[in-house]
């Protein structure tokens, strides 16, 4: 495949080099000027034309198809003084401009989702928000910032409760999200049970968004990707970073040396004094022991001018061990490690590669006691990958990408009842993909984008072909109207633990089990309304085919064949996404409106009829505000409101009489399946923000917060329970609350 790929590749690539050799380039990195780190998507345009480029992953820029003269270079990114340069380029010259931007002192642009007026990337991405790490620590977080909890407040992207980090983006579950860390995939990104994401928000350089129509460069998920990139480290001064919590703490460490930058950060819990207090106390439910870490450490070697080579790691785990009710005891030992090293090199001015290798583990270990019963599930995911990728600009705003990625996915599950092994697989398969993709200015108005992946899985002998298109026109009035549409296949399925996430299981296609397979279209509206005030609008349409779950009728897993250990199914979601979004001046922050609605059918579930899945949502709200108090201090709020989650309501109830596993007779419901809601959700938080010097030596950040401002006492879940009293067989009902009670949250951190 990755043959096939460079045919394509090249073959594009002559069809436009001799334009190439006539026209002048500017090329070159755009870096922070106090720590000389790359930026990501920085806009970099010629004033007076409509040329212009935004920076890759890696910080590289390329302006090609200019005439000789003399241009006027303008490079932004918010949060960031502009720069202005004046260069001049010969016939065919290709000029490095290598560029530097200084951070504005008191950040007042920082948002969630950025908007700048001038961004080429806006133009060319439909369905991406962007984050960053002073954008994470801002928003009021329940006891610790966190990525996912901050991308969960964009629209089309919901949370299914208060204590879940998982991410269900335009009708999709978690799993069909592709979640990558310096380009390796991550499979349980979650710490605490689910209550907040493994990325540590200290190490993060930049997160992406792409919720829906991605281009072909990425696969493997039917979803959505979010993008995350650590911090490659500052090249000026070594600097650090502490920070104490309520959850845990955290020490972050960068700096220079001889052929180029480090980073470290590291984060560990800190609740084990509270727990310590609780038991003493008597209160029930506390854990025996509980901790959880995490370590993000990158080296980067500058080779040369054009070279660079990054090593990257991550490490997290956590462990349990609780009696939660009495002859209940757990046992649970989970987390992630992944490395990568990454090769990026510079050909020419207009040929950019990157050539990455990386390794991927996720382990969990789970012992349950039951009534003296030992129970057990051991499951273990090792992805080895490799990946290249070649990125050509010629002149007249065409840009060709082409890459492959190759390799061994290795997944073993182990069930144990009573210590002896009832269960057991291993499932060991090489899987690849090609790509090629291009970009093309075709006229001053019109933006026109497509691509074609080829994928293959070897569990199965699956090959899929994935087209992807897009294309935007820009009216005089600067109305950028844009439209996308893909087709995306998907190989892997999680079994999820409604108890741990930590039990979350990964299962793969295989003989009899096709891999899922969607489209996607989706359409949009940008543009900018009279104060700066920046306007997206965005419907979508996507499909959702072959999906593949365990079969929750079946009994018992042993000796029955793979394909039998599933039922399949199809699904839909649309929806339509309004989102405003001020950046600049005292007061910043946006509003995100979602109507939508996503649909299941399965042949054994709610009789062979489409039902809404727990994490549908007709109507979802979310405003995020920043003020500036002060130089010193900043205020934020954040409010949301969600149509309350479908769940089974039980109608109605029946007596089973000589029932196979018991002599005793067994109540059972009948009810419609998730054809109940819970009450509408909704939540404020506030947040104030101080920030100064610390007896003159390091800049402090003190974060005061509160959680549930107005205790609302959103519902988790209904308990049900029979009334043996009652002839009609009615039952009880019991509410148990989300976060019942405002929670306060306090965190210091000292920057040196």
């Amino acid at each position: 495949m990755s043959r096939t790929a460079a045919i394509l590749f090249l073959a594009l690539v002559i069809t436009g080099s001799a334009s190439a050799r006539q026209s002048a380039s500017v090329s070159g990195f755009v870096r922070d000027a106090e720590t000389r780190e790359t930026l990501i998507l920085a806009n970099v345009l010629v004033q007076g034309t409509s040329s212009g480029a935004a920076t890759n992953t890696s910080g590289y820029y390329v302006i090609d198809g200019l005439s000789a003269g003399t241009y006027r270079i303008l490079a932004s990114y918010l949060g960031y003084r502009s720069a202005v340069f004046d260069v001049t380029v010969a016939a065919g010259e290709a000029r490095r401009l290598d560029i530097e931007l200084e951070p504005e002192g008191l950040t007042t642009g920082e948002v969630v989702v950025e908007a700048d007026r001038e961004s080429v990337e806006e133009r060319q991405r439909l369905g991406v928000a962007r984050l960053t790490t002073a954008a994470i620590r801002q928003l009021p977080t329940v006891l610790e910032p966190d990525v996912f909890r901050s991308l969960q407040l964009l629209p089309g992207v919901k949370a299914a409760s208060d204590f879940s980090s998982g991410l269900y983006v335009r009708g999709g579950s978690p799993d069909q999200t592709l979640i990558l860390l310096d380009r390796t995939t991550v499979y349980n990104p979650s710490h605490l049970f689910g209550f907040f994401s493994t990325f540590n928000p200290d190490a993060i350089k930049d997160v992406r968004l792409f919720k829906g129509g991605f281009p072909a460069e990425y696969g493997g998920r039917i979803g959505s990707v979010v993008d995350v990139y650590n911090k490659d480290g500052n090249r000026r001064e070594t600097r650090g970073r502490l920070s104490v919590g309520l959850l845990s703490s955290r020490a972050f460490l960068e700096g220079p040396y001889s052929r180029g930058s480090w980073m470290v950060a590291v984060r560990r819990s800190t609740l084990e004094p509270l727990f310590a207090g609780l038991r003493s106390a008597d209160v029930e439910g506390i854990p025996n022991a509980f901790y959880f870490y995490d370590v993000n450490a990158k080296v980067n070697i500058d080779l040369g001018r054009g070279d660079k080579v990054s090593f990257s790691g991550y490490a997290g785990q956590d462990m349990l061990d609780a009696s939660f009710l009495e002859g209940l005891d757990i046992g649970l030992t989970y987390g992630n490690r992944t490395f990568s090293a990454d090769w990026t090199h510079l050909f020419s001015e207009r040929l950019f590669s990157e050539l990455t290798v990386t390794a991927s583990r996720y382990a969990s270990d789970a012992d349950f006691s039951i009534a003296r019963t030992e129970v057990g599930r051991n499951n273990s995911v090792y992805d080895l990958t490799m990946k290249g990728d070649l990125e050509y600009v010629h002149g007249e705003g065409h840009t060709v990408k082409g890459g492959f990625w190759v390799g061994m996915f290795t997944m073993r599950l182990a069930n144990v009842f009573d210590a002896r092994e009832n269960f057991a697989s291993r499932i060991h398969a090489p899987y690849g993909s090609a790509f090629v993709q291009q970009s093309w200015k075709a006229s001053e108005r019109w933006n026109l984008g497509g691509g074609l992946r080829l994928s293959w899985f070897g569990e199965g002998n699956h090959v899929r072909l994935e087209p992807r298109a897009s294309a935007e026109y820009v009216t005089r009035q600067g109305v950028r109207l844009q439209a996308a549409y893909g087709r995306y296949a998907q190989y892997l399925t999680l079994i999820s633990s409604e108890v741990f996430s930590g039990l979350d299981t990964w299962l793969t296609t295989g003989r009899g089990v096709e891999p899922a397979y969607g489209d996607q279209f989706v359409v949009g509206v940008k543009s900018f309304l009279p104060g700066s005030i920046g306007f997206e609008w965005e419907a979508y349409y996507r499909t959702m085919r072959d999906l593949f779950q365990l079969d929750p009728f079946l009994q018992d897993p042993a000796g029955v064949d793979y394909d039998r250990l599933f039922h399949f199914g199809y699904g839909r979601a649309y929806g339509t996404e309004l989102t405003l979004t001020r950046s600049f001046g005292r007061a910043t922050g946006f509003v995100g409106y979602t109507l939508g609605a996503t649909r299941r059918r399965f042949d054994a579930i709610n009789e062979g009829a489409y039902y809404p899945p727990k994490y549908d949502r007709l109507h979802d709200l979310t405003a995020v505000v920043n003020y500036d108090l002060s130089s010193k201090w900043r205020m934020t709020t954040a409010f949301t409101y969600a149509t309350g989650q479908a769940y089974t309501e039980p109608a109605s109830q029946y007596r089973l009489v000589d029932f196979p596993f018991t002599a005793e007779e067994q109540p059972a419901l009948v009810s419609p399946f998730n054809a109940a809601r819970l009450p509408d959700y909704h939540r404020l938080d506030i947040g104030f923000t101080n920030r100064g010097r610390f007896f003159g030596f390091a800049d402090y950040e003190l974060q005061l917060q509160v959680i549930n401002a107005y205790a609302r006492r959103n519902v988790w879940f209904y308990f049900f329970d029979f009334d043996p009293d009652e002839a009609a067989g009615l039952v009880k009902r019991e509410t148990v609350p989300q976060i019942p009670v405002p929670v306060p949250n306090i965190a210091f951190s000292l920057s040196f």
